[in-house]
């Protein structure tokens, strides 16, 4: 069921097509396959186990929002494409239409954690989304966020995807001035996949007049096997030095933020 808290255009803040055209490329692509176990990973060390109330904000093409609801979490979908959340919407599962530029209901129940994962980069006023996040966090529950990282690796890839900047670990923690929640650690993800994209995306890759769905295929064209099985088996020698702070630098940032009892 689909509960509607606010309207907004998908457009604004990354391309609706990349999101109703590209759901089988993203749900085999290694990266979203790692950084889903790597959030499930956060949870469990964390203490937020099943059942709690997990919501994720931004929930997309739902591997993580189906990641959690197989692991038995009490899961909420929530996104501001309308489109989206249909393809998503069976019987029993929780969504929730909403634009995290404009103001949350006050009367929704906070949930043990929020998630929002690669959201706010999409957003002009990020420091207020993270407020509104904030709000959605029960007392002494968390907000787990994830970011793309160093703006120096910034190319056309970013502004397909309709990202607005990429962080540094300063800049991430300036955001939640004001939130009400407290960070309790920010580190790095993808220390690996750095020199990776820094070859890859040199070059543009547009084409004129194609739509950013189909340039962004092309980016995430995977090379035959068994290459893409090396890129997992990366991300998962690299998953438990992430987990342990151990990583000094990488293409996205992780922040965990806890709301003031």
């Amino acid at each position: 069921m689909i509960t509607t808290w606010s309207s907004g255009l998908a457009d604004a803040h990354m391309d609706e097509g990349i999101l109703v055209q590209l759901g089988v490329l993203i749900r085999r692509h290694p990266w979203w396959w790692a950084r889903t176990r790597l959030t499930l990973a956060l949870l469990d060390r964390l203490g937020i186990r099943p059942p709690a109330r997990v919501l994720d904000a931004g929930c997309g093409w739902g591997v993580t929002l189906e990641s959690l609801e197989r692991a038995g979490y009490q899961a909420i979908g929530l996104d501001v494409s309308r489109s989206m959340l249909e393809r998503l919407d069976r019987p029993g599962r929780a969504l929730i239409e909403a634009d995290l530029a404009q103001p949350v209901p006050a009367a929704f129940e906070p949930c043990d954690a929020v998630l929002a994962l690669d959201v706010i980069e999409h957003l002009d006023d990020d420091r207020a989304a993270v407020e509104r996040l904030g709000r959605l966090v029960r007392p002494g529950g968390l907000l787990v966020l994830s970011v793309p990282a160093r703006p120096e690796i910034y190319t056309e890839f970013d502004a397909i995807q309709g990202h607005r900047r990429r962080y540094l670990p300063e800049t991430l923690s300036a955001v939640f001035a004001g939130s009400g929640l407290q960070v309790e650690s920010i580190f790095w993800w993808g220390q690996w996949l750095g020199p990776v994209l820094q070859r890859q995306r040199r070059r543009v890759r547009s084409q004129p007049g194609e739509p950013a769905s189909a340039t962004y295929r092309r980016y995430l064209r995977l090379p035959p096997w068994p290459i893409p099985w090396g890129l997992r088996l990366a991300f998962a020698l690299e998953h438990q030095r992430t987990l342990d702070r151990k990583l000094s630098t990488g293409t996205s940032l992780f922040a965990l933020a806890r709301r003031g009892c």
